[in-house]
């Protein structure tokens, strides 16, 4: 407690981190306010049948992403999930587009080109989902005090404007803040529902039956061992050693004897294998559920695709998302532009020729690494729903693990890692005693 009352104090005594902290807190206070302001023309009281659509599925999803707005029909509804959209978007496209991929050769000016594209696609995206999000809720019998005639041009203008604002506090956060803005507006949104999940559970379990204290604890413990290994996945690397050509650059020699090394991330992909399963597991449901079909067997179908506790359901959520493990990693990581980047700066990986033999070894060695990454991701996402199993309520055991709980790990250790190399730059102690943290932005797979 001592240690860390001293770096507490270490941190307020740097002005500039300081500053970057209380602006960042500033902002996300204003986001979180802006999550609860409904949009004009529609009555809160209303809101009952969208908030328990949002309970569960896609839909619960964005909720969480949005901390409530979405079930609030807030300003902010949409968030900023149109932004990341966005963003995978032109990722994707960066791998086919040549003017695309040259942008991204540029440096700082190619970034901006990319960065003014994402902004513009964001808005495009948002004005195409508002009119969705305005027709669900007419379709919830949410209450509206307009005209629809101008109900519908307002509530898009409006939605479109609040995700140009969150976006916009996103990257204020990222340029003057401590963090990814983007990245902390999602955790924020997702951390705004535990402390009342924590409490639904703690009050439960001295129900009748519940169990009492003593079961709650056993959950708190197995909550921390989850934490812990979730810590594991997001900081696990296989670092392949790499030696550079002896050069002489100001009578100095470099290269030979300096030890560097090329980390490879065991989960590269990150959460979206799970977002992108979990649409598509929701998508069925959706199509048949709006095209009104009926039968025994689309029964059966919509059952097995929405009982999320189910055997079936886990066992094909398992393995979609092995799969996009595996697809999105060879999209985040280009092994023929490491090989390529090796080669021009004379460095190689000792035993293996450089260029197309080295490009084939790391792409081996990330095959490898991968597997045991997507299985224990798959693990990760599935535990939310043994949890369920096991009597805990919804609402926490969504805390178990998946999406959230990978978000928010990652997050957090990136910004304590901020935090760690302000105090280390000015000759104070780290965060940890027993050495530096390792966000993901520290293991980042570098274009070498």
């Amino acid at each position: 407690m001592k240690r860390l009352i001293e770096t507490l104090k270490n941190i307020w005594k740097i002005e500039e981190l300081k500053n970057k902290i209380l602006l960042t807190l500033g902002l996300l206070f204003v986001y979180r306010l802006g999550s609860n302001v409904v949009l004009p023309g529609i009555d809160p009281k209303s809101l009952a049948d969208l908030q328990s659509q949002t309970g569960t599925g896609l839909l619960g999803i964005l909720n969480a992403f949005t901390g409530g707005a979405f079930a609030n029909a807030s300003i902010l509804a949409l968030g900023i999930m149109p932004y990341i959209s966005a963003s995978i978007v032109i990722q994707l496209l960066a791998m086919a587009v040549p003017s695309l991929q040259k942008m991204q050769k540029e440096g700082e000016s190619g970034r901006r080109k990319l960065n003014q594209i994402t902004r513009v696609l964001t808005i495009g995206i948002t004005i195409a989902q508002a009119p969705g999000y305005i027709a669900n809720l007419i379709q919830q019998n949410v209450q509206i005090s307009m005209p629809a005639a101008f109900f519908w041009p307002t509530a898009i203008m409006v939605l479109t404007t609040g995700t140009v604002f969150a976006m916009w506090l996103g990257e204020r956060i990222t340029d003057k803040g401590i963090g990814n803005g983007i990245s902390l507006l999602i955790m924020v949104g997702i951390i705004a529902s535990l402390p009342q999940a924590f409490f639904q559970e703690l009050a439960s379990r001295f129900e009748n039956k519940g169990g009492g204290l003593v079961i709650f604890l056993i959950e708190i413990v197995a909550l921390l061992v989850v934490i812990m290994l979730s810590i594991a996945l997001v900081q696990a690397t296989r670092r392949i050693p790499v030696q550079y050509a002896k050069r002489t650059a100001g009578g100095v020699q470099y290269g030979a004897t300096s030890r560097q090394y090329i980390p490879l991330k065991v989960n590269a992909a990150g959460v979206m294998p799970i977002i992108f399963a979990q649409a598509i597991m929701f998508i069925p449901v959706t199509v048949l559920t709006y095209a009104g079909l009926q039968g025994e067997g689309a029964s059966s179908f919509i059952t097995l695709f929405s009982n999320i506790q189910g055997f079936w359901y886990n066992l094909i959520f398992s393995v979609l998302i092995i799969l996009f493990t595996y697809l999105y990693t060879a999209i985040q990581v280009n092994t023929n532009q490491m090989a390529d980047d090796l080669k021009r700066g004379g460095g190689f990986i000792p035993g293996i020729k450089p260029g197309k033999p080295t490009a084939e070894f790391l792409d081996l060695v990330l095959s490898r690494i991968t597997l045991p990454g997507a299985i224990f991701l798959a693990l990760l996402a599935v535990l939310p729903a043994f949890a369920m199993s096991a009597g805990i309520i919804s609402q926490f055991a969504y805390f178990y693990g998946g999406t959230s709980l990978l978000i928010m790990v990652g997050v957090i250790l990136d910004t304590l890692q901020q935090v760690e190399s302000y105090l280390l730059n000015r000759h104070y102690d780290g965060l940890m005693k027993s050495g530096r943290i390792q966000g993901r932005a520290a293991v980042t797979t570098p274009s070498v």
